[in-house]
């Protein structure tokens, strides 16, 4: 089997010249004019080659629909798949530099059914003018969020707060954590996301330990996470809290480089994850080593926070370090993404992303279609920022950093309460990032 590491990938499926010609432009210039039919017939022939579930998918005929989008959502393999999608010029650019349109936070209910910042991005502008999580959102443009929040009203939310468009403007009141209130506007723009929500070191009895809130595996991650890790190998970290409670995924590449600084530089003759296409091309599976980098740690244990919105990449992360450190999960049932996809470029104007492959760890361990699950239920405790010490799932990290176990009494009961976020769903898969 052949062993890859990432950022060096070419290509890994071989493309018929003739049909995708148009490949070999520069992914960052316009797109050239490819019809809905052409790209449609291009995702058929993607779809019966390569797809990982090319033989249980229904049986279509192609020329019934108008166009990929549609041909993609009729030979899906719905049992199975809920990732495989298709990107526009203007999507494929807002994905590879980890930009979108909105306000640029994440909005959810507590325990008591008030809605509060759950997630904030740090060049929002209501960052700039001071939001936090666990802010309290009282009203937006007049009207109480939180009933819509809780009744998971996606229509009623999405027409009080407005399209993803820049220039759209909303009125927000806000209650601070010391019970005062303001009142803020700000106009949706189009912003580049920090990866790195929260960066920080504790010193508990068990030694120094690190803290790092990750959002997704997407630019400009790979220079925040080496300042990340300079920071921690700096402080002698010796353990980690990795909250991944709101990562859907992203590069695999990157979440190689995460897991290979979290393991250290001496597990690089050892696979981080395995990676295997449908029965037509077995002779092209692959795996991806752990790499070398500056400032490995070398950890022994890491208790990572999840939800059901950590997926895809995260998971990978997760499941890849098990074999080699003690890897303990607080939180949620994660989403359930053991696979991954390739992009096909079409012309620079559709960006095709099937699930064509299966990811599994160095003991063959994957498959989690059904999440992966903690070894405590804990609520994500959105009245509280996550450095907080008394956040739900920072307290019960911390409590088995301390003790070496889970808390068996005093923990809360857990319940899963309903958030928003602006950001697309498309951004929230793992692919094989081909650089040309």
């Amino acid at each position: 089997m052949t062993k890859m590491n990432l950022n060096k990938l070419s290509f890994i499926v071989i493309l018929s010249l003739s049909l995708f010609a148009s490949c070999k432009k520069d992914v960052d210039t316009p797109p050239v004019t490819i019809t809905p039919v052409m790209a449609r017939d291009s995702l058929y022939y993607i779809m019966k080659e390569w797809y990982l579930w090319y033989n249980l998918m229904p049986d279509v005929n192609k020329d019934n629909y108008a166009d990929p989008y549609k041909l993609l959502e009729a030979m899906r393999y719905k049992t199975l798949d809920r990732w495989s999608y298709i990107l526009n010029y203007e999507e494929y650019i807002a994905q590879k530099y980890g930009k979108f349109v909105g306000h640029g936070f994440r909005i959810g209910v507590d325990s008591s059914h008030n809605a509060r910042i759950a997630m904030i991005y740090d060049n929002s502008d209501l960052y700039s003018k001071g939001v936090r999580r666990g802010w309290m959102v009282k009203k937006i443009n007049g009207t109480d969020i939180a009933p819509i929040l809780i009744a998971r009203d996606t229509a009623a939310y999405s027409n009080l707060i407005g399209k993803a468009k820049a220039g759209i403007t909303n009125k927000f009141l806000f209650q601070k954590p010391d019970g005062t209130e303001v009142t803020f506007t700000s106009t949706k723009s189009s912003f580049t996301i920090n990866t790195v929500l929260e960066m920080d070191t504790l010193h508990l009895s068990s030694g120094v330990t690190g803290h790092l809130v990750f959002e997704s595996f997407f630019e400009p991650a790979p220079t925040e996470l080496a300042s990340t890790f300079a920071y921690f190998k700096a402080n002698n970290v010796k353990d980690l809290i990795l909250d991944l409670r709101y990562n859907s995924g992203g590069i695999l590449g990157i979440a190689q480089t995460l897991a290979s600084y979290i393991a250290g530089n001496s597990r690089t003759e050892n696979d981080f994850a395995i990676l295997s296409f449908n029965d037509k091309h077995q002779n092209e599976n692959f795996s991806i080593p752990f790499i070398i980098t500056p400032s490995s740690l070398d950890l022994q244990r890491v208790v990572v926070i999840t939800s059901r919105s950590t997926a895809s990449a995260s998971e990978d992360v997760i499941n890849g370090l098990k074999p080699f450190v003690n890897v303990v999960c607080i939180g949620d049932t994660t989403d359930g993404k053991p696979t991954a996809m390739s992009e096909w470029n079409i012309g620079n104007q559709y960006y095709i992303y099937p699930v064509m492959l299966r990811v599994v760890n160095k003991n063959n361990e994957g498959d989690f279609y059904d999440g992966i699950f903690p070894q405590q239920l804990v609520t994500d405790d959105i009245t509280r920022d996550f450095k907080d010490h008394e956040e739900l799932c920072m307290k019960e990290a911390i409590n088995y950093l301390k003790t070496g176990s889970v808390s068996t009494k005093g923990v809360s009961a857990f319940k899963r309460y309903p958030q928003f976020s602006e950001k697309p769903e498309w951004m929230n898969n793992a692919y094989i990032l081909k650089n040309k």
